[in-house]
């Protein structure tokens, strides 16, 4: 039997692998090989995900099409897909460049955007925006909280600044979404260790209060040193976003639960925030909740003299 390759292929390479297209079809039809791209196939055992769709599409792509958005997040480690879309992965975004016309497959997000040689880079040979321009698109296009986290992503894993998002942006005057993406590069940090501490930082700013630091150590008499979250560390206020993919077992919990009860003790106010509680009414409880451990523990904070004004982490 002929050994199939362990990447994408395309129609007209079936030859040189030792097979003929009837035989190709046989194959398609019995599930050992599944089509990936118009004219790209490939073993079927491969997980479906953005890294093989990007290297089917650099087999039919002209030169002038470039992988961009999320898509090319994903080939730079940053995940900005829905939950959903983990299971169903949504088209591979691209765009052409240079005035060309956008791509007419199907199976392809395809736009237009104005890139310079400098914002665009090859990751085995698939022509990519670079990590730095790619997370400007993506504050643009993307929502507060999720345009935050992306930041964060890119500071954490590519070790991009405040200062580089600015200077890619000046070039984006005009561009719809780019005062949010100008508004929000100060506040990225790359110390947020998941999206749901962004979204929980960016829910806090919104409301109009100064931002908490993140990934704070603090002894507590019993257990030893420990790493919040979020925290108002001098003020001995803690914010935690509870995150499914960090508690999987009830022994997780329990041990989360044993950390804050410890916490409290110690003459912390932890507050926990979850998934859903980002909108409404869940959101208005637990910011109500911060309000007012703010103003319980900020007084003993002020400064005793009159001289200036101060600092008030209620207030930005």
């Amino acid at each position: 039997m002929t050994e199939l390759p362990n990447h994408p292929f395309h129609l007209s390479d079936v030859a040189s692998i030792g097979l003929t297209r009837a035989r190709l079809r046989t194959l398609v039809e019995s599930g050992v090989v599944r089509r990936v791209l118009r004219g790209v196939y490939c073993r079927s055992d491969p997980k479906d995900c953005v890294e093989l769709r990007a290297q089917a599409a650099a087999l039919v792509l002209p030169p002038d099409v470039v992988i961009c958005d999320r898509s090319a997040a994903r080939l730079w480690g940053v995940d900005c897909f829905d939950y959903a879309e983990h299971e169903f992965l949504p088209d591979l975004e691209v765009v052409a460049i240079g005035g060309k016309d956008r791509s007419r497959r199907g199976e392809l997000l395809s736009g237009k955007r104005d890139l310079r040689d400098d914002e665009i880079c090859e990751i085995e040979g698939v022509r990519v925006t670079t990590p730095l321009r790619t997370a400007c698109d993506l504050a643009c296009l993307r929502g507060r909280n999720a345009a935050l986290a992306i930041y964060d992503a890119f500071r954490r894993e590519h070790g991009l600044t405040c200062v580089d998002f600015e200077r890619m942006l000046f070039r984006f005057r005009g561009r719809r979404g780019v005062k949010q993406a100008r508004e929000l590069a100060p506040y990225a940090v790359a110390a947020s260790e998941s999206p749901g501490e962004s979204w929980t930082r960016m829910t806090i700013i919104d409301a109009g209060l100064q931002a908490p630091e993140p990934q704070v150590w603090v002894y507590v008499p019993g257990i030893g040193w420990v790493r919040l979250d979020l925290a108002y560390e001098y003020l001995r206020i803690a914010i935690e976003y509870d995150g499914e993919e960090h508690h999987s077992s009830d022994a997780d919990r329990r041990h989360d639960e044993e950390r804050r009860e410890a916490l409290r003790r110690a003459g912390w106010i932890v507050i926990v925030v979850r998934k859903g509680d980002f909108t409404g009414v869940s959101s208005d409880r637990w910011l109500t909740e911060l309000r007012e451990a703010l103003a319980e523990r900020v007084p003993a904070y002020q400064r005793r003299y009159s001289r200036g004004e101060a600092w008030d982490p209620r207030v930005r």
